[in-house]
Order: structure tokens, then C-alpha cells, then sequence
């Protein structure tokens, strides 16, 4: 597992984000995932929403999206697979 996401995940949100990286577009899902970071690098914004996205989940939030958070892991994974 990348050392992006080193916090436990539930085994099928990580199963699910791996199943999901051939499907992976940095040109088409990067912008969509990142659009309200200003100023961030996309790897850092990636982490932080989340990062917000897991504390959502956890405290069982009315805002918490099951997809979105799997294209959040999913862009994750890519971006770091990417880093040198």
C-alpha cells in the first residue's frame, strides 16, 4: 500500500479504489478531484480531501459519499504510483 494512505481503510473501500485505477484518467479525474485547491500540489489536495472524506465516514456524516470517497483512493493510488 502506498505510503499516501498508511491509516487503516476498510478492506473493501481499498479493494474497490485498486479494481478502479484501470479505469484511472489524470487528465479527466485529477481537475474534477481537485478543483477547490488553490495552490496545493495535487497530491497534497488529494490527501486532504481525503482525509476529510474518512472523518466523514467515521463519524457517520449526512455528507459522506461512499463513491466519491473511492474516487478520492482510487486518484490517490494513481498519483502516487506517479511520484518519483
Amino acid at each position: 500500500m502506498p505510503q499516501v494512505i498508511d491509516r487503516r481503510r476498510p478492506r473493501l473501500l481499498l479493494s474497490a479504489a485498486r479494481h478502479g485505477l484501470a479505469l484511472y484518467r489524470r487528465d479527466r479525474d485529477l481537475p474534477r478531484l481537485t478543483a477547490r485547491a488553490q495552490g496545493q500540489t495535487p497530491l497534497d489536495a488529494l490527501t486532504e480531501a481525503e482525509a476529510r472524506m474518512e472523518s466523514s465516514r467515521r463519524s457517520g456524516g449526512a455528507t459522506y459519499s461512499f463513491a466519491r470517497h473511492i474516487e478520492l483512493l482510487i486518484a490517490l493510488l494513481a498519483e502516487e504510483r506517479l511520484r518519483p
